[in-house]
């Protein structure tokens, strides 16, 4: 039993009944964890075209194999059920302390049913699991939850998972929340849980978890570490985090510019006002999730003027999504932006995404500033955009409107706003630019965004990276801890800490397994591959100008990329169904009945 506790609970909120569902080393060979685990349990448990915020749907937090163990980077949990913000399969990796906290009270995973008729959290310790009232902490933001979570409970060892008032108030954009910081933000999991009355999971356990050898695992982990850190990347990472690179992207066309219609040297050329140093200026201390040898995040205080705050330090796509797209390149409106949404859980991007549309929208006079609420939207306006990102989390005034995304917002909005609202299946496009055709990870970006079932993911790597959530190890423990000849691989750790004898191959399998149980859900509601659509301006439909992606349309490019990868995957492009065939070779009998008879 290496690596995973072999128990997951499953919460039926309308009976208030509590049940433990224990699965066999087969089943962790064939899923690992994460959000290999959350689909296959999903897959069975949420019926087919269920409306995402009815009873019906099933939200979950999920643990990797590794999650909780010593390998580096391990500290890696995934919320999973149907997206509220696309109707398709969600999931989304966050990071912290929850998930290892959660295997050592006795669970890999645990799943919400049903919908209770008042607040409630989940307590959970030491293998015992109970549900508890939540008034005192619904309406409450998620560092008063927190707080006072761990204070009703007498321990600041306590890990918590909860959503602010945006989930409460079923914001299609809002966010698990844990450590006050961490998210797992995409697909708008959090309305889930706000929509079964579910405000938190608090854990605490004083288990351990299974490990088959642990001298090889310490062993092994001494090795990667000593190799990442001749990695010229380390240093920097240490430093700067994900913040290193803002500017560069700015003006490299990686970044987003001008809500996806500018160029970063003519129209945001002050672009380092926004990140590296202008940034960790304000650090306070460094923040690393569990078994992180780089603490990549921050603590971060602006001691005086209108955006004094002390929170977390935000991560390049927060500086991106509030910076690049909107114009805005004062960064203390950007950290107190990020604590904002930190607070009331919501996810940057597309928080972000949402403003620069609303910006867009009112510089082109489709709305005013009657409509506006007096706020007046122009880029730049790092005071407007604050007002206005306050009135989104609160769904105030014209925050409402914005608070479920741009497609939402656009068909509120009507008259010419569709063409302003960049988006796939309704969610808002990370900040990588899938026309910076001279990045190979945007080349692949621009395949994924609408291939993956999960659209506009800058998470989701080609087929071989499938695996990675399923692990719990965090995406950058795979580009950082790269090495030559004899640094222990991914496998070597799996096997080490199992007990098997996973190969690189094996690991492919597994990854094809997870990709096309997430596929496949999609395909059982009817979604086809033309449902994921780019918007004409990412597709460069005109093509910019000037700037390094001047001339540039993917639209030929994207076309030949997806028809190359359904057919490696073996699904069909017109339906997007895995063959029959693929199906049952992957094990997936019933899946194979499903879609096929």
């Amino acid at each position: 039993m290496g690596g995973y506790i072999g128990k997951i609970l499953k919460i039926n909120l309308t009976s208030g009944k509590i049940k433990e569902e224990t699965h066999g080393e087969a089943f962790y060979r064939k899923w690992l964890g994460g959000y290999g685990l959350g689909s296959r349990i999903l897959y069975n448990d949420i019926p087919a075209n269920t409306d995402p915020l009815e009873p019906e749907n099933v939200v979950g937090l999920t643990t990797g194999i590794l999650t909780g163990t010593l390998a580096p980077f391990s500290g890696s949990f995934t919320a999973v059920g149907k997206s509220p913000l696309t109707g398709t399969w969600g999931d989304s990796r966050g990071g912290g302390f929850f998930g290892p906290e959660l295997k050592y009270a006795g669970f890999d995973a645990v799943f919400f049913h049903g919908r209770s008729q008042k607040p409630v959290y989940l307590w959970i310790k030491d293998g015992e699991a109970e549900i508890r009232d939540a008034s005192d902490v619904w309406g409450r933001n998620v560092n008063d939850t927190e707080a006072i979570l761990k204070e009703k409970h007498q321990d600041k060892r306590v890990q918590v998972a909860c959503i602010g008032s945006s989930g409460e108030k079923l914001s299609l954009i809002s966010a698990i929340m844990t450590d006050e910081g961490r998210a797992a933000g995409r697909q708008g999991l959090a309305a889930i849980m706000g929509s079964k009355k579910v405000k938190a999971i608090a854990v605490r356990g004083r288990g351990r978890i299974p490990v088959e050898d642990m001298d090889q695992v310490l062993d092994f982990r001494k090795k990667v570490l000593d190799a990442m850190k001749k990695n010229p990347m380390y240093d920097r990472f240490c430093k700067y985090g994900t913040t290193g690179g803002t500017a560069a992207s700015a003006i490299s066309g990686d970044s987003p510019v001008k809500n996806w219609s500018g160029v970063g040297s003519e129209d945001f050329p002050t672009a380092e006002k926004i990140g590296g140093d202008s940034v960790i200026k304000y650090d306070i201390g460094p923040y690393g999730c569990f078994g992180c040898p780089v603490a990549c995040g921050g603590l971060q205080r602006v001691e005086s003027g209108p955006y004094t705050v002390e929170g977390h330090k935000p991560e390049y796509e927060t500086l991106a999504a509030f910076g690049t797209m909107c114009l805005n390149d004062n960064v203390e409106s950007i950290i107190y932006l990020n604590h904002l949404c930190n607070n009331y859980g919501l996810d940057t991007i597309s928080a972000g995404g949402t403003i620069a549309f609303a910006i867009e929208c009112y510089e082109k006079g489709i709305i005013s500033k009657d409509e506006t609420d007096g706020i007046a939207l122009k880029w730049g306006n790092h005071k407007a955009i604050v007002e206005m990102t306050e009135k989104l989390a609160k769904r105030e005034g014209f925050g409402d409107i914005l608070a479920d995304g741009v497609k939402v917002a656009a068909e509120k909005i009507g008259k010419s706003s569709k063409k302003y609202a960049i988006h796939v299946c309704g969610q808002e496009l990370p900040m990588h630019d899938p026309r910076d055709v001279h990045n190979p990870y945007n080349k692949k970006n621009a395949l994924m965004y609408v291939a993956d079932a999960t659209p506009a993911r800058h998470t989701q790597s080609p087929h071989d990276g499938f695996a990675l959530q399923a692990t719990g190890i965090c995406s950058f423990g795979g580009f950082l801890g790269r090495g030559g000849e004899g640094v222990p691989q991914l496998t070597d750790f799996i096997n080490a800490i199992t007990g098997w004898s996973i190969t690189t191959s094996d690991m492919r399998d597994i990854g094809d397994r997870i990709a096309t149980m997430r596929q496949a859900f999609n395909i059982r509601d009817g979604l086809k591959p033309s449902d994921f659509t780019y918007p004409d301006r990412v597709l460069g439909k005109p093509p910019l100008t000037s700037g390094p992606s001047a001339g540039v349309t993917i639209e030929k490019q994207v076309n030949l990329q997806v028809e190359e990868y359904f057919k490696s995957m073996d699904w069909d492009l017109k339906t997007g169904k895995p063959r029959k065939k693929k199906l049952i070779e992957l094990g997936l009998e019933d899946v194979a009945s499903d879609l096929w008879g």
